[in-house]
């Protein structure tokens, strides 16, 4: 009898232990990515009027030090201020990517404006176009589908 309330009590506990500690943190979807930069209103421009987000408004005692937009979903960008150091990337470094209508139109667009970017064809066949923001973050580029 002892035996069986020992296995009981075992059983009650790891079945508490299962709603205390669940399998997994529960991710829904992304919310939003964080850059740190230089310069707040030159990032602001390059991200609206480059890039083509739509800004989202800041509370007015953020506006000098914060940057948000629009990123579609409810996903966005945040800009904030105070970056200090360089950002350092290569074709290969840390980046984020996006996708765009033409990579063709995407490329006559950054020429136009005299934006360096490298271009390179993916493992799949696909183009992609690598350019940099004022503070150096590398951005990708994709031809949706």
């Amino acid at each position: 009898m002892r035996k069986l309330f020992v296995l009981f009590l075992i059983l009650m506990a790891s079945d508490l232990m299962a709603q205390v500690a669940p399998n997994s943190l529960g991710f829904s979807s992304f919310n939003h990515l964080a850059l740190q930069v230089k310069d707040m209103p030159a990032s602001k421009d390059f991200y609206q009027n480059i890039i083509g987000l739509t800004p989202v408004p800041v509370p007015d005692s953020l506006k000098a030090i914060r940057g948000w937009f629009n990123t579609g979903n409810g996903q966005m960008i945040h800009l904030l201020a105070g970056r200090t150091t360089p950002i350092v990337n290569d074709k290969n470094g840390s980046h984020f990517a996006i996708f765009v209508n033409s990579i063709d139109v995407a490329e006559k667009f950054l020429t136009a404006k005299k934006i360096s970017f490298h271009k390179q064809v993916r493992f799949d066949g696909a183009v992609q176009i690598y350019f940099a923001d004022p503070d150096g973050y590398l951005i990708e580029m994709n031809q949706k589908k």
